[in-house]
């Protein structure tokens, strides 16, 4: 029950909502399933609430876990008081229980265990009591030499001593604590060089000082790249290296203290060798841990926002996947996807066929009514846009002017065309020639294309191969699964990486409904995923309601409404059949007469209103071209529009048609202070722009969206 209660004290939320979501969690239901389809017993939550609720609840009972192990551990041991009981209860953090159970834990053999094991820690005790026994400190050691254990003079013996009190100095978790805190309020963080940088990659690094508390997100994975590669080394320095001893020295030492000259010493031992490089650890993981959420968080709204990017709908496509020596591989898809033709064009050095590739493409878009051309934005990719503009005007002065083109982010392309996905899908296809149909096939339906890829490789991030990759893939694949389930898939035509991210149907149930399917000649109504192998009760339930059928028996299957509500949403068809009065219907009255819940008649009312809506319609298309530009075109003060590539923590790229992306620095993004550029703005948002400057030698392009 308290984990309820610390739960909706740190979300804000009511003890009922936290204790129906996690029990629809503890039953098997799925985020996206609970957001859409129960939302009377949650209170409404929204997906992000759901994720962050089921990943706190995921670490308080790690942590429960966690304290119930070390109380047995240290019960084993038979050390184990209620103090130490009570204050493990009362830890709210994992740093907290593993620091008190740090002294208890089994330690590799030490300075300090070598000294216990001469029977030195009597002495060691009798110094930590720091009673004046009325002999020198010389003749109180004296009384432990003992050469047979290698302790042969006094000195021996307190060294010895001062060895095992360091160790427990260290082990403290009040000093931990109080050491951590200062260390973290008043250390900076230094780097200098370590070895070669001939590309000047890590320059602005070479000599670095930043406080801790201040330091971004992307500097920590930036210095901890650099100290992976060899080229940086990084540490923790505090201004006043007394200080931390000092603040040892006041826990420690009593004011009466007999000894405090040799408990001064100890402790400069204790915090030199034991503490300061054990905190740094602590410390540099944990800016590390907040840094990797971070560009986690960044990596996951970036793709989130590409995934979500309307399809651009009723064209056939030609895809071109650029390149020099090898030469360009050309695609033409249908509205749907289908492949209709395949070429290779050598327009570029060494071939340099201009000619001939132009009229390959004049062909192809003869043919098959071409009306737009992607281009994949990698190697070669402007001098293939100067090759579509000069085909678009050639074929303009003939009376062609439908035809237009746009840079696609290709990014994963390579991937998917060697994946075993992409050779089910393509088999007749070389692998080469696949990234170009794919290039295609993103302009018709960004989702259903890039689900194909590892989230990883699509190119959207910021460190992203340097972050925790457990975490990541997981993260990633939320935000697929949210996407996927969010816009809804048709049952009939989605392929088996698109069906896989549906809620509840696993990779190996995806394949057996495109396999029944195919069998079968497509389903005729979500009721007949029940005979798909191993997709039961309760996997239909998850799923149904995200997978759409367009020309099936049930009109509700084209609907978000889910089949456990079809018998309300014939009610209400009833009772409202036409649309005006429908619009017009009150949710809270329907509800009340049906004995229904608001949220779930609100949902049915509007899925009603438009069957078969695909909600990313309603954001604003890419920008499609018929010109280009050059970074020669371009000059300060000059206004464009473009469209956002990828937003990291320092500012956002904006594509403007010209070779190279131009950076719009964070500082230039409003007149008003903005935390993030993602408050701003996401991936495909289309902009105005100014330049305010252009650097040819470096190929950058920085750019403003302040309007003065």
């Amino acid at each position: 029950m308290h984990l309820i209660t610390t739960i909706a004290k740190e979300f804000g939320l009511s003890e009922w909502q936290v204790a129906n979501t996690i029990e629809l969690f503890d039953s098997g239901n799925t985020i996206p399933f609970v957001a859409r389809y129960r939302k009377e017993q949650t209170g409404e939550l929204d997906e992000e609430v759901l994720r962050r609720l089921q990943e706190r609840l995921s670490y308080l009972r790690t942590l429960e876990a966690r304290k119930q192990e070390v109380v047995r551990l240290i019960e084993e041991q038979g050390k184990l008081t209620p103090e130490l009981q009570t204050a493990i209860a009362a830890a709210t953090i994992l740093q907290q229980v593993e620091d008190i159970y740090r002294p208890f834990r089994p330690k590799r053999r030490t300075r300090a265990t070598v000294a216990k094991e001469k029977g030195l820690e009597p002495l060691a005790d009798l110094l930590w009591a720091q009673q004046d026994r009325g002999i020198s400190l010389a003749e109180i050691a004296q009384q432990y030499v003992d050469a047979t254990k290698e302790v042969m003079t006094a000195a021996d013996a307190l060294a010895g001593a001062g060895d095992i009190l360091a160790e427990r100095i260290a082990d403290d978790p009040v000093i931990r604590q109080r050491l951590r805190a200062l260390t973290w309020q008043k250390g900076e963080i230094v780097s200098a060089p370590a070895g070669e940088d001939p590309q000047g990659v890590y320059r602005m690094y070479a000599e670095f000082r930043e406080p801790l508390r201040k330091l971004p997100p992307h500097r920590i994975l930036a210095l901890n790249r650099g100290e992976k590669e060899e080229v940086l080394k990084v540490q923790i320095v505090l201004a006043d290296p007394a200080e931390p001893v000092n603040a040892i020295m006041h826990l420690v030492v009593k004011p009466d203290s007999p000894w405090p000259e040799l408990l001064a010493e100890i402790a400069q031992d204790a915090y030199k060798r034991l503490l300061a490089p054990s905190i740094e650890r602590e410390l540099r993981n944990e800016l590390t841990e907040r840094a990797e959420a971070q560009a986690i968080e960044v990596f996951a709204r970036n793709l989130r926002a590409l995934l979500l990017q309307p399809p651009v709908k009723g064209h056939v496509v030609l895809g071109i996947d650029p390149g020099f020596r090898t030469g360009c591989k050309v695609a033409v898809v249908n509205p749907y996807g289908d492949l209709l033709e395949v070429a290779t064009i050598y327009p570029h050095p060494p071939q340099k066929q201009w000619d001939a590739a132009q009229e390959t493409l004049a062909a192809l878009v003869a043919k098959y009514g071409v009306s737009l051309i992607a281009i994949g934005n990698g190697t070669a990719s402007r001098e293939t846009e100067q090759l579509a503009v000069e085909l678009i005007a050639a074929l303009a002065g003939k009376g062609q002017t439908n035809l237009h083109y746009l840079i696609v982010n290709e990014a994963g392309a390579s991937v998917y065309s060697a994946s075993s996905l992409a050779r089910e899908e393509l088999p007749e296809l070389d692998v080469s020639l696949r990234g170009a149909v794919s290039i295609a096939r993103r302009v018709q339906d960004p989702l259903a294309e890039l689900v194909k890829i590892d989230p990883k490789s699509i190119g959207v991030g910021q460190y992203q191969h340097d972050v925790n990759q457990t975490k990541l893939a997981q993260t990633l694949g939320g935000v697929v699964e949210s996407c996927v389930n969010y816009v809804g898939v048709d049952l009939n035509t989605a392929s088996p990486a698109l069906l896989s991210y549906v809620a509840g149907i696993t990779p190996q149930v995806a394949k057996n409904i495109v396999v029944y399917r195919q069998e079968h000649g497509g389903f005729r109504s979500r009721a007949e995923l029940l005979k798909v192998p191993r997709l039961g009760p309760a996997t239909f339930q998850q799923c149904a309601g995200f997978l759409r059928i367009s020309d099936g028996e049930e009109p509700l299957d084209n609907t978000a409404v889910h089949p456990e509500s079809y018998e309300l949403a014939r009610k209400i068809l009833a009772d409202y059949p036409d649309k005006a009065l429908l619009e017009t219907a009150t949710p809270a009255e329907i509800a009340a007469k049906y004995g229904a819940g608001q949220p779930t008649v609100r949902d049915i009312i509007a899925s009603l209103l438009k069957p078969g809506r695909d909600p990313r319609a309603e954001l604003p298309p890419p920008i499609l071209r018929k010109d280009v530009l050059s970074l020669a075109d371009l000059k300060p003060g000059m206004e464009l529009k473009g469209t956002v590539r990828n937003v990291v923590d320092f500012g956002v790229f904006v594509d403007l048609g010209v070779e190279q992306d131009g950076l719009v620095h964070i500082s230039q993004l409003s007149e008003k202070y903005v935390k993030h550029p993602l408050d701003v703005v996401s991936i495909g948002d289309v902009v105005t722009v100014r330049v305010l400057d252009i650097d040819h030698q470096r190929q950058r392009i920085a750019l403003t969206m302040k309007t003065t």
